[in-house]
């Protein structure tokens, strides 16, 4: 399929349509004159055929021209590489009672672990996550950069969801928004949850969005006979409201349930490689969805013969006179010219550029991207102002390592990008870039610069509240740092001086109270009675409130 390298190039054609109505209007004046003169062949040396000849020759070559600037191409037969993939959307469990240690270190621990390997061998599968406790969130919305992906799973934790509990229910349905909606094929959800509440809405949603061709594998981490929860704040063992100790058990028959409602399947956490296997197998028998690939694709470009064209068209133009006798060569013939031969060498330079550019691309996708990254660089020798080598630097020092220096292709590459959108991409690259350096600072500066220039670019907004939490949790564990740092100032300053043992002076004892054993029962008799009193109180209080505390693990 025909196609320009330059579309936005094209209305460059408007030049030809303005040639046009300068030669009408030049027609209307030799009419009017020849009309005043009486006959146009009064007119000295005017030769009407040749200036209409003229005329067209200058409106192709200037027509011809403009589309030879846009660079018209076709693509080759075997110029795309043809990938495929599926969306899987994982939703976590990040509930307090996924802190259990009954699979050592925990659960939530080995839950991460897992979905690392899983992406790290998704090939070309996008990946999101929703992370759900007693609401769910949309933690990272689905994306090919699997290692956006992975940063987001590493600091999943129940810090993230502020309401304790398990909804399972909703966060399928926040992953099911989270695909696109004309698909009916190629969408997965994989849920892990140890299934500490039953959501009785849970089985119902998934079966809806079987409806929908969304697949649901469910994976149990926990063992039945449960474990105890360890708060972390009090450090202490949760218990329930009559003080027995909280044991949090797998529900396995719940969560099979789950996946047979969502025609996938369900499997019981025991090595991290045995689920892999099994997860990506049944991934791997899924109708995958076609993605062509168009950094590899060889076109074939046909804006050489189109100025070979136009100039075999003004040298036509040239030798045909307007007047009857011709003395000198014009002016417009020779500037077309040598617009030519610039556009020319130009059109040749950005050639040569945009084919290193593709053979760096070719590496990126190899994985060798030092050697890529060397192949940009020479692209922007040959063609300085090039936008994809700039921006392809970037991601390509990026994965080698070199994040810094990443940065700074990223600044050089929105100097040359052409719209707002891709700015915004560069900004929120950045911002990666810098999170992933621990400069939040930085990398909360460069998202709030990408959403100013698209405030529709969501990666840029999750990332955005993560870095935020991030720096707020950073400064409240700098402050308690501080306090603590100032506590123990103060408590050396409280400390008093040991006296000189030369001029110590006796203090005088104080004298043991003496009290009968009867007086003693009676006081303590009143102390109980008034403990006793209080904990009537608090009971009275606690049946008069309307709502019940909700389950906090």
């Amino acid at each position: 399929m025909p196609s320009f390298q330059y579309p936005y190039l094209v209305w460059l054609l408007a030049s030809a349509v303005l040639l046009a109505g300068l030669y009408l209007y030049a027609i209307r004046q030799k009419n009017c004159v020849a009309r005043k003169i009486g006959s146009a062949r009064l007119l000295a040396n005017y030769n009407p055929t040749a200036y209409k000849n003229k005329f067209i020759l200058a409106f192709l070559s200037v027509t011809i021209l403009a589309i030879a600037i846009a660079s018209p191409r076709l693509a080759g037969k075997s110029g795309s590489t043809q990938r495929s993939g599926i969306d899987v959307m994982f939703a976590l469990d990040v509930s307090k009672s996924m802190l259990a240690k009954d699979i050592s270190p925990s659960r939530i621990e080995r839950a991460r672990q897992l979905m690392a390997r899983v992406i790290s061998q998704s090939g070309d599968n996008r990946i999101g996550l929703v992370v759900f406790a007693g609401k769910a969130y949309l933690q990272m919305p689905l994306t090919s950069d699997h290692t956006a992906a992975a940063m987001f799973i590493s600091v999943a934790s129940p810090e993230s969801v502020p309401t304790q509990g398990t909804v399972i229910a909703e966060a399928l349905s926040l992953c099911n928004e989270s695909f696109d909606q004309r698909d009916k094929k190629y969408k997965s959800i994989v849920l892990i949850s140890d299934g500490e509440d039953h959501d009785e809405q849970a089985v119902k949603v998934a079966r809806e969005l079987r409806k929908q061709g969304v697949v649901i594998h469910t994976i149990g981490i926990g063992s039945p006979g449960g474990a105890p929860l360890l708060d972390p704040v009090t450090n202490m063992y949760k218990k329930d409201a009559e003080g027995n100790q909280v044991l949090s058990r797998l529900n396995e028959a719940w969560l099979s349930d789950i996946a047979d409602a969502g025609g996938g399947t369900y499997q019981r956490f025991t090595q991290t490689e045995t689920v892999r296997a099994e997860l990506m197998s049944a991934l791997a028998q899924m109708e995958k969805r076609p993605l062509a690939d168009e950094s590899n694709t060889e076109y074939q470009y046909f804006f050489p013969w189109l100025l070979a064209l136009v100039l075999i068209l003004l040298l036509w133009e040239w030798f045909i006179p307007e007047r009857r006798q011709a003395l000198s060569l014009p002016k417009a013939p020779v500037l077309a010219m040598l617009m030519l031969c610039f556009c020319t060498g130009l059109q040749t330079q950005a050639q040569e550029a945009n084919k290193t550019v593709r053979e760096g691309n070719r590496l990126y996708q190899d994985k060798v991207y030092d050697k890529a990254a060397d192949l940009y660089r020479k692209a922007l020798e040959q063609q300085p102002g090039l936008a994809a080598a700039k921006y392809n630097l970037g991601h390509a020092l990026y994965k080698a390592g070199k994040k810094e220096e990443a940065i700074a292709a990223y600044k050089d590459a929105m100097e040359a990008l052409p719209n707002a959108t891709d700015q915004s991409n560069a900004w929120y690259n950045q911002g990666v870039a810098w999170q992933n350096m621990q400069k939040l600072k930085e990398c909360i500066s460069a998202y709030k610069e990408s959403l100013r220039l698209d405030p529709t670019n969501q990666d840029a907004r999750q990332n955005l509240q993560q870095a935020l939490k991030q720096m707020e949790q950073q400064q409240q564990q700098q402050q308690k740092n501080k306090n603590e740092e100032q506590k123990k100032d103060s408590k050396q300053q409280e400390q008093p001086q040991q006296p000189n043992q030369q001029n110590k002076q006796k203090e005088p004892r104080q004298q043991p109270s003496k009290i009968s054993r009867q007086e003693a029962e009676n006081r303590l008799k009143a102390l109980l009675q008034q403990e006793k009193a209080l904990q009537d109180k608090l009971n009275r209080q606690h049946q008069a409130s309307p709502v019940k505390p909700d389950k906090d693990w």
